[in-house]
């Protein structure tokens, strides 16, 4: 018995050496690996150092981040200096370990968007709880096989009967317009955003709503406003941008969570109810649906080289990117072009007259009157020069990149490509700032960089919707300036434009008045 005793305190001490031999080889490991992660990033830091600028002002543990205290419309006017001065690439840094790559000549964002490089997971990661893995988000085989898979529906021939549904959904914005009187000031963003939804939901989703009317999804629009401030608020932060844990748990990141619910429980009923449908019909039928698919369509016929599909998880993410993309980018386009012409009454003026003479009085657009839209498409393009309806693009290259100069940029680089800047660069365009819209006419634009105006980026991961998008401003641009003249509402503040994924108006809004024409 004392035998038993005596052994049993070498063999507690024996646990504890144990254990504490454990601890000590998790902590020795971690330590380990903290120290290589720094090592990799030094280097790679080094290494861009060695070929590329730092512009002054970074703080040794913020970085650049440090001039955001300044506010955000500051922070972008130090962005664009910075590109005029380093006009081929500088490096931001994010800290003291690592630093992004701004490239901002053309040649050089013509090196980086020609390769199909995954989205930077520090912004795009963010959007992935909201967005899935669907084209915006995801890379790899998997973006190729959903690229290709997704590709049909945005034909010519598919876009084609959707010119109809755009003039519908613009002429019942115009009649809750006439509704509300002459010399009314409106919010464009907020009567837009419903009118692209609608447009979106009816030609991609086959859902005839009448939300315009009923304003049912008023709801939907204001979580995915709230969705992107979120996401762009998350991104500026240091501790939440690299802490799912910390953030899930604030009361941010628990709005955050219920209003991913809310765009999916949307999504979700709209696919099972398709499904519902296509489940219903003969064979005859089915074959001659087959002749008319729109996008939510697709996504559930798309079969690969292995006659696999689409899982019920993609299919939801690809509605749920089509559903924020599809109406949000072509809200602000459409909104900021009207905004343009009702400051440069003269432009106006001349797309009206435009207009007139292609419709003829029609409250219809077809297929067949777009490409006589020249001067409404010089003045849509000139707009989304001023105003990118996504400003900024961050890539990860997944191989090196070796520049037009022959510098090379190692892989896991992350790559800012900051389209406003590039559109409103003096070295690259004569008196940016100025509302030009004959800078896109025939003669002109044949000289220009194919790389210099991107509102849509370029490349294998360009906008897959950018048909689609440019055919809905034309038909709204037309159809509104036929009946409607815009004015600034100069009792309020000038609109000031504000990145929150999409480029909006910061508040109180980007407000006109509109007066019928007789």
């Amino acid at each position: 018995m004392s035998a038993d005793n005596s052994q049993q305190p070498s063999l507690n001490s024996k646990i504890v050496a144990a254990a504490q031999f454990c601890i000590l080889a998790v902590v020795v490991t971690l330590v380990l690996k903290v120290i290589t992660s720094v090592q990799r990033k030094l280097r790679a830091l080094w290494a861009l150092e060695k070929d590329f600028p730092v512009p002054p002002g970074a703080h040794w543990l913020l970085g650049h981040l440090v001039l955001l205290a300044n506010g955000e419309r500051e922070f972008d006017k130090i962005g664009l200096e910075w590109a005029i001065q380093y006009p081929y690439a500088y490096i931001f840094k994010h800290g003291p370990l690592e630093g992004v790559l701004s490239v901002n000549h053309p040649d050089y964002i013509k090196a980086v968007l020609q390769r199909p490089d995954k989205k930077d997971e520090r912004i795009y990661g963010l959007l992935r709880p909201w967005l899935g893995d669907g084209l915006l988000t995801t890379s790899g085989a998997k973006w190729f096989r959903n690229r290709r898979l997704l590709t049909p529906g945005f034909h010519f021939e598919v876009l084609r009967p959707y010119v109809k549904l755009f003039s519908d959904s613009a002429n019942v914005m115009l009649q809750n317009w006439e509704e509300l009187g002459p010399g009314s000031s409106i919010d464009v963003f907020q009567h837009v955003s419903l009118m692209t939804l609608d447009s979106m939901l009816k030609c991609a989703l086959s859902q005839n709503t009448g939300c315009q009317k009923r304003n049912t999804f008023s709801s939907y629009i204001s979580v995915v406003h709230e969705l992107s401030a979120l996401v762009m608020t998350r991104a500026r932060s240091l501790v939440f941008s690299m802490s799912d844990f910390l953030y899930n748990n604030s009361p941010a990141g628990k709005r955050y969570k219920r209003a991913c619910k809310d765009v999916h429980q949307f999504s979700e009923d709209i696919i099972q109810q398709r499904k519902r449908a296509l489940d219903g019909l003969s064979t005859t039928e089915t074959a001659r649906r087959q002749k008319y698919l729109d996008f939510l369509d697709i996504l559930l016929m798309a079969k690969d080289e292995d006659g696999d599909g689409l899982t019920d998880a993609e299919i939801r993410d690809e509605v749920d990117t089509f559903m924020f993309e599809g109406h949000d980018t072509t809200a602000s386009g459409l909104s900021w072009t009207l905004y343009c012409l009702a400051r440069h009454p003269g432009h106006q003026e001349k797309c009206r007259r435009e207009a007139q003479e292609v419709l003829q009085g029609r409250t219809e657009v077809t297929w067949e009157d777009l490409p006589s839209m020249k001067y409404i498409t010089m003045c849509i393009k000139e707009s989304l020069r001023l105003y990118p309806p996504v400003p900024k693009i961050l890539r990860e290259l997944e191989a090196s990149l070796t520049l037009p100069n022959g510098k090379t940029v190692q892989k896991g680089t992350a790559v800012f490509i900051g389209l406003q800047r590039l559109h409103l660069n003096p070295g690259i365009w004569e008196r940016p700032e100025e509302y030009d819209p004959h800078r896109f006419s025939p003669e002109k634009s044949k000289d220009r960089h194919p790389y210099a105006f991107l509102p849509f980026s370029a490349g294998p991961r360009n906008c897959i919707g950018q048909h689609f998008a440019m055919n809905e401003l034309k038909t709204s641009v037309a159809l509104i300036l036929q009946r409607f003249s815009l004015t600034p509402d100069d009792t309020l503040p000038e609109p000031l434009s504000v990145h929150k994924i999409v480029l909006r108006a910061d508040s109180p809004g980007l407000f006109l008045k509109i007066n019928p024409i007789s």
